[in-house]
């Protein structure tokens, strides 16, 4: 069972600094791989303070040099807004430069504000998605290649540096969309889902969709390598309790104004936080995510895993303006206490148990 952080960098006002959201970014993956987490992820996102990491591999680079074991993971790069040829040299750099550390998850892109600026229509998204997945495969596994889709044409071509891990590194596709899910599942990729701030009713739903995916593909669900984003904190703190879960909040408004665009700004940048149609109460996300005491929290996490089967768990940690401080000690707490228990509870054979 793997964990990882998921690191957003959200600007949530002025009254936080591009430079303290990256700098943020750069001690909560230091202090992951202090903690023993298997992975950190980063987001792309654009033009908006959603999100500020504009390229996942670029932190992974830089976080080659300040870290020791644990791998580094794109989640994801938004395939229709790169041209892929360059998005492999990246890749190569990434990997090599980190000893092999890279994973590569990708992903099409759902935000139109973003898709606007960079003269891509958003309808095209899926069918570029599609043909750039097939072109990244091709220039990691073959010395040199051509291709000739509807979006894409590229005469014979080699990528000068190559990814250091063989046949290649890991590739995630984050994705709801069930045709993506089922080349996932089909061409032996990883997957990521979420249950946004949901509960475990969500996760049964996700785990039952996944397995009739599978089935048609002729495939076993647990044969897939998923992972499942998840907000969850620990403290007996009531004050970071609800602070963490409005962040978690906030999160959600600015993402769904954006997926749904109906966002709103004063200066183009800063999104407005407004609440969206039928959003549950603070008490009501805190119910459905793993919230509470470290008791509860480990109680609850093995509870939503042996639900959905996923084979890693990526905690969202930096949501909003949360408290540096306070979320430096949350890895730690993770590290320390909360991933070694679920293990143990979980026990070593429990994905064979699964998958049986």
């Amino acid at each position: 069972m793997e964990f990882g952080v998921f690191i957003l960098m959200q600007q949530r006002g002025y009254h936080q600094t591009s430079d303290q959201v990256l700098r943020n970014a750069v001690e909560q993956t230091v202090a992951a791989d202090q903690a023993g987490f298997d992975a950190a992820w980063y987001a792309e996102h654009h033009f908006s303070n959603y999100g500020l990491c504009a390229s996942p591999l670029m932190m992974v680079a830089h976080m080659a040099a300040l870290t020791k074991r644990i791998r580094l993971g794109s989640a994801v790069c938004v395939l229709p807004m790169y041209h892929p040829a360059r998005l492999l040299a990246e890749a190569g750099f990434a990997d090599s430069v980190s000893n092999g550390r890279l994973e590569l998850g990708v992903g099409s892109g759902y935000q139109k504000f973003e898709f606007d600026r960079f003269g891509v229509k958003i309808e095209d998204a899926p069918a570029i998605f599609n043909e750039f997945l097939d072109v990244i495969q091709l220039g990691i596994k073959e010395k040199s290649f051509h291709y000739d889709g509807k979006h894409l044409h590229l005469p014979e071509t080699s990528i000068s540096l190559r990814t250091r891990q063989k046949p290649m590194p890991p590739i995630w596709l984050a994705t709801g969309h069930p045709e993506t899910q089922a080349r996932a599942i089909r061409e032996g990729h990883n997957l990521f889902v979420t249950a946004l701030l949901n509960g475990t009713e969500k996760l049964h739903q996700i785990r039952q969709t996944l397995t009739g995916i599978a089935e048609k593909q002729g495939k076993h669900i647990d044969d897939t390598k998923v992972g499942l984003l998840r907000c969850a904190f620990a403290s007996d703190n009531e004050s970071e309790l609800r602070s963490y879960v409005e962040n978690a909040r906030y999160q959600r408004r600015i993402s769904e104004a954006l997926k749904f665009r109906r966002a709103n700004s004063d200066d183009g940048f800063l999104v407005k936080e407004e609440p969206g149609q039928n959003e549950p109460s603070l008490d009501e996300i805190r119910a459905n995510l793993p919230v509470g005491s470290v008791d509860y929290v480990i109680e609850r996490l093995v509870e939503e895993i042996r639900i959905l089967k996923p084979k890693h768990i990526a905690l969202q940690t930096q949501l909003g303006d949360f408290d540096q401080k306070t979320m430096l000690k949350q890895i730690e707490l993770w590290g320390s206490r909360i991933i070694p228990a679920v293990r143990k509870e979980l026990g070593e054979d429990f994905f064979a148990k699964a998958a049986a």
